[in-house]
């Protein structure tokens, strides 16, 4: 066996895509950036149910409810991630039972861009499904534990944006939206509205 050298060549051959996130106020017109994609080619995730801005935009779309149905949608789209253990999210065992449920990921050879609106709701859903878990309870008093539950929301975000970053041949553009906020000394600031400051 010889050592697996990536030529210059060949990585320089290799579909790339484009990674990117666009922030904005409310209303301000980010969904309608849809209108300059090419529908035959791009796949819409929509989370926030906005597609009234897009009405009549001749696209593909999926609307998750869940956060485990974003979680499959991420594995089918991005493939299973081999370091991982059967019984993980994104690991070969994941993507298998995906493929199960959705068919042969071949279907998404036609889009070459992911559309993913927003990475605000999707934040919305991890943190509700992470309040049910086991570590958002604290095992000396049985009741709610915060902490653990943003702990866990953190794991699960930055997992599920690694691993559509991840997504090789493919543009991955997420939306969210962005807070005009004031600080102490009454600046003008923004930030991106999401749960977890790990996110």
């Amino acid at each position: 066996m010889s050592l697996p050298i990536i030529t210059a060549d060949q990585r320089l051959a290799e579909p790339r895509g484009i990674k990117g996130c666009i922030f904005g106020k409310s209303g301000i017109g980010k969904t309608s950036l849809l209108w300059t994609l090419d529908p035959a080619r791009t796949l819409f995730i929509d989370l926030e149910a906005g597609d009234l801005a897009i009405e009549g935009w001749p696209g593909d779309s999926i609307r998750p409810r869940t956060w485990a149905e974003c979680r499959d949608f991420a594995v089918f789209i991005g493939g299973p991630n081999p370091a991982l253990r059967d019984e993980q999210p994104y690991s070969p065992a994941h993507h298998a039972a995906v493929c199960q449920k959705f068919g042969d990921p071949a279907a998404l050879d036609r889009y070459d861009t992911i559309f993913v609106d927003s990475i605000t709701v999707a934040g919305r859903l991890c943190f509700q499904w992470c309040k049910g878990q086991p570590e958002a309870v604290s095992e000396k008093t049985g009741k709610p534990d915060v902490r653990g539950a943003y702990g866990l929301h953190g794991r699960e975000m930055i997992a599920w944006l690694t691993h559509l970053q991840h997504t090789r041949g493919c543009n991955v553009w997420f939306v969210g939206i962005l807070d005009e906020k004031f600080d102490d000394f009454n600046r003008r600031i923004f930030q991106p509205q999401i749960d977890g400051s790990k996110t």
